[in-house]
């Protein structure tokens, strides 16, 4: 069956493209997802007016995650904790912490799931921490962690 994607699908195309895919995959997962659409003539044309639409609302999308990204990586994000002698924390600092540090130094809100942690802070000093935007847009935010 042939389908015009909506969304890119990793392993299978971009937007607006069209595949022959199996009938099965098309009908249970890309059409009942709306994630694609059978290539009629009329889906092919209503596809393609508002293609440039939507490519006009993703260049919109990146240019505002890269003014973010600016914006993020311009700023510090300081947050107390108590810790040891050792500079080491009692407990740690998660995502969820930084990013309402952020909405509070700064007034910039951001999804916890945006901050990407390989595993909660748990020593005092200065990190940088990766910011994933969307749009294959990161930022390095730094994060500096004082002793309570």
């Amino acid at each position: 069956m042939k389908v015009i994607l909506l969304k890119d699908v990793k392993g299978l195309g971009k937007i607006g493209e069209i595949k022959d895919v199996a009938d099965g995959y098309a009908r249970n997962y890309l059409i009942k997802n709306k994630i694609a659409l059978e290539a009629t003539e009329g889906n092919i044309k209503f596809v393609k007016s508002h293609l440039e639409e939507l490519k006009k609302k993703n260049e919109r999308k990146f240019e505002n995650a890269k003014e973010l990204k600016e914006a993020l990586e311009g700023i510090v994000v300081k947050i107390k904790a108590k810790a040891g002698d050792n500079g080491r924390l009692f407990g740690a600092v998660t995502s969820e912490d930084i990013v309402e540090a952020i909405k509070a130094q700064h007034n910039i809100d951001l999804d916890k799931k945006t901050i990407d942690l390989e595993s909660p802070i748990k020593t005092v000093g200065s990190h940088l921490v990766n910011v994933k935007l969307g749009m294959n847009v990161n930022a390095k935010l730094k994060v500096e962690i004082e002793k309570e």
